[in-house]
């Protein structure tokens, strides 16, 4: 089933679980976290950003693709720009036939944010498409970045902000960060914030940075109300090293061998985490909206 996010992170919500949003680039990507999915009994949301959308998932393509692999499953498959940053990626990606977008205003102040928000909300929802959007600041693992408490989300400001925006789903910042944190280091994050979010919003949850976070945080952020959980770095580390290793191992592997082993490796991990987050045997919900034309 291709579909939006919004029934499934209600689903998900409703009933305290986690959905993952892999970021995705090419053929065997999209395959190896549909078919995990569809194995798992579990929803899945395919990620693509602004940037692997101009670098190289050029959307034009990648969504026909992708809704191409969902239609041959019975699991809820949603395709999600993520962290759209500007008005005219949102309607690329509402052209191309992606299911769902993700305004990223974040990085501006309140203000602009919920005006941003809405103009792309709006315009989505007309379309039948789910917004997720981002309040507070997931930061940059690399950097040191998002691990201040003034960067992270407000509960007075969040409940102002869906109400005046009517995004689907939030993104909040409890202090994790993107891409790939230092050797050795693990992020404490604001458990405490995070339950009282979910208790004032009851409304999806978003965590983005979910990299590197560790398994014993990704399990308690769950059972505090996270509904989607973004992964990338984690993945692309896991193919990539899976891929190394094999062409060490047979250098004269003919290339689609190796494609598909990479492809095995991460619908493996895909597999694993599915089954960390609680989304495993989930997709016999009750789906109370169509699947998209």
């Amino acid at each position: 089933m291709f579909v939006s996010m919004k029934e499934m992170l209600q689903h998900a919500s409703e009933h305290n679980y986690a959905v993952m949003a892999i970021n995705c680039v090419d053929f065997e990507q999209a395959r190896a976290i549909v078919s995990a999915a569809a194995e798992e009994g579990s929803p899945v949301i395919v990620d693509i950003s602004p940037r692997q959308m101009n670098a190289h998932a050029t959307p034009e393509y990648m969504a026909p693709l992708v809704r191409a692999i969902a239609e041959d499953v019975d699991v809820p498959v949603a395709l999600n720009l993520d962290h759209g940053d500007t008005y005219e990626n949102a309607c690329r990606a509402v052209r191309a036939g992606f299911s769902s977008v993700m305004i990223d205003a974040s990085s501006y102040d309140f203000e602009e944010n919920v005006r941003r928000t809405r103009m792309v909300a709006a315009m989505a929802h007309a379309h039948g498409l789910s917004v997720e959007a981002e309040l507070g600041h997931v930061g940059q693992a690399a950097a040191g970045d998002g691990r201040t408490d003034d960067m992270y989300t407000k509960v007075d400001m969040a409940q102002e902000f869906v109400e005046r925006t009517g995004c689907d789903a939030l993104a909040v910042a409890i202090g994790t960060a993107h891409g790939q944190y230092p050797a050795d280091f693990v992020p404490t994050l604001d458990f405490d914030r995070l339950a009282e979010l979910k208790a004032a919003l009851k409304m999806p949850l978003v965590l983005h940075g979910g990299s590197g976070a560790g398994e014993a945080n990704i399990r308690r952020v769950v059972e505090l109300g996270i509904n989607k959980i973004n992964v990338c770095t984690d993945l692309f580390k896991h193919q990539r090293k899976a891929m190394h290793d094999k062409l060490n191992e047979s250098p004269n592997i003919d290339y689609m061998d190796l494609m598909a082993w990479g492809e095995q490796a991460a619908k493996q991990y895909i597999k694993d985490y599915m089954q960390m987050i609680g989304s495993c045997g989930r997709y016999g919900f009750e789906f109370h909206g169509e699947a998209l034309d």
